[in-house]
């Protein structure tokens, strides 16, 4: 086209008439050529555009599955944190005072807490109790301090204290009535005088014969020379008019009614009671850390007359709520902290729920304090940050590493668009030699407008996160570069004619 166009100049410079002629057909010329790259460049913005749509469709459903990943796992990873703990605590037997506590505390929990409930599993006994939370079969136990506990079994609460209690009459059985007489032997003083005697103990379990022995033994009472007759709690009346007793015996707290019933039913069959103190108490708790040293307070049992008339020495063991030592921190943290704080309530059902205490964290015993509960006690627990710190700090990581996951993706589903803009510089480039040896304004003009149209398209790729701004400033200096060449082209052009003329002349 350009040896064609240079053909018409020369007709031009030959024939002065043609000169109009030479403006029409260049216009003509241009306006085909417009018309012709208009109609080629439309199908291509078309396909440009269709292509950044479906950019921009993966950009959003990229972002929207990312928000999605963040959000489930912040969720999941609140409902963890927050949910309502259930614990399987053991006791047994049904319907004894230890049971209707844990009972009584399941209700108080589950209309008042929201972290942790109890879900109750009856046993026949205590030690059945301790067996299930051996197997793993519950969480927590309530037991008694001197039974067999599990190997990693660690104290919790103390649920109460049972004081053991010992006691002789002053009259043989059947006083005041015309039952059996029995002959009276010498008085009993004190423990040391139970040996050739024979001793009721209210309650069938063994733990209590065991520890009659342990008191006799540091009595200096051989135990096989004291014998032992048992009694259930509802055999009170029974054991208090055997004739065959000489002393009595019963482990429960202070304010337990069948204690209190007990010395009654004995004072009125056999007169009196004569409270015997454990001198021994110091060195059995020493020996035996399951068991302590304690005092029977006067008119514990009763005001008048005084039951007993003075303290009286003696040993005490607790019963205890125990978990598994794997049990976590937390959780046993939480469990210690909302019984404390709901023990009145529980204790306006069931009165014994007022003797829960807290275990002694300095004294070294056989049962060592779990130490979510030894937390709280010495006030060490560690704080919300403490505990989750590290798991902040790794979900920062991974929010990092998924952020750079999401970055190369981009990068990578973007690959065709950086490619691309690449081939745009490289045609830029490429026009620019085009441009310095361009012979007429119109093409000029012809290669501004698909540089315009290139243009267009980076901005697009740009606005779209395609491609980076190092990449967009890589693009300006190309397009400097064009536009330097383009006005230079220009001027040249444009002085080409005076040229020619001046040359004539």
């Amino acid at each position: 086209m350009v040896i064609y166009l240079m053909g018409w100049i020369k007709v031009v410079h030959r024939h002065p008439e043609e000169h109009d002629i030479l403006p029409k057909q260049a216009a003509i010329l241009t306006s085909d050529r417009q018309r012709q790259m208009s109609s080629s460049d439309a199908p291509m913005k078309r396909t440009d555009a269709a292509r950044r749509g479906r950019r921009r469709g993966k950009t959003l459903l990229l972002i929207l599955a990312i928000g999605f990943l963040i959000f489930g796992a912040a969720a999941g990873t609140l409902y963890y944190a927050l949910r309502p703990i259930t614990l399987r605590i053991a006791v047994g037997p049904p319907g004894s005072n230890d049971h209707k506590v844990i009972e009584a505390m399941t209700e108080a929990f589950a209309n008042e807490s929201r972290t942790v409930k109890l879900s109750p599993i009856a046993t026949a006994g205590a030690a059945e109790a301790l067996a299930l939370l051996g197997a793993g079969k519950a969480d927590l136990a309530v037991g008694r301090g001197d039974l067999e506990m599990p190997a990693d079994a660690q104290t919790v609460v103390i649920l109460r204290k049972n004081f053991v209690v010992l006691w002789a009459s002053s009259g043989p059985a059947g006083k005041g009535s015309k039952g059996a007489k029995r002959k009276p032997g010498p008085k009993i003083k004190e423990v040391a005088d139970l040996a050739g005697r024979r001793v009721g103990v209210i309650g069938g379990t063994p733990a209590n014969a065991a520890l009659l022995r342990v008191i006799l033994s540091a009595a200096g009472v051989e135990a096989d020379k004291v014998a032992v007759t048992q009694f259930g709690t509802g055999q009170i009346e029974e054991m208090a008019r055997d004739p065959s007793l000489d002393a009595f015996m019963a482990v429960g707290p202070l304010d337990s009614k069948i204690t209190a019933d007990a010395i009654a039913a004995t004072a009125r069959a056999r007169g009196e009671p004569k409270f015997l103190a454990i001198d021994a108490a110091e060195a059995i708790a020493l020996k035996h850390p399951r068991y302590e040293s304690e005092e029977i307070p006067p008119s514990i049992f009763n005001a008048n007359p005084a039951w007993p008339d003075d303290k009286v020495e003696t040993v005490s063991v607790s019963h205890l709520i125990v978990a598994r030592k794997a049990l976590s921190e937390t959780t046993v943290a939480a469990f210690y902290r909302q019984q404390f704080a709901l023990r009145q309530a529980i204790a306006r059902q069931v009165p014994g729920a007022a003797q829960i205490t807290k275990p002694d964290t300095e004294k070294e015993g056989e049962l060592p304090v779990h130490r979510g509960a030894a937390a709280v006690i010495d006030g060490t627990e560690r704080t919300f940050l403490d505990r989750y710190g590290d798991y902040f700090w790794f979900a920062l990581l991974l929010l990092s590493g998924i952020g750079s996951a999401g970055a190369w993706l981009r990068q990578y589903l973007n690959r065709d668009e950086r490619d691309e803009n690449t081939s745009h510089r490289h045609r830029i480039l490429a026009m620019v030699s085009k441009v310095r040896t361009a012979e007429f304004d119109h093409e000029l003009l012809a290669m501004q407008q698909e540089v315009d149209a290139l243009i267009e398209e980076t901005l697009g790729c740009y606005d779209d996160g395609a491609i980076e701004e190092e990449e967009l400033a890589a693009f300006g200096l190309v397009l400097e570069l064009f536009n330097h060449a383009l006005v230079e082209r220009r001027a040249a052009l444009q002085a080409a004619p005076s040229n020619v003329l001046a040359a004539r002349r």
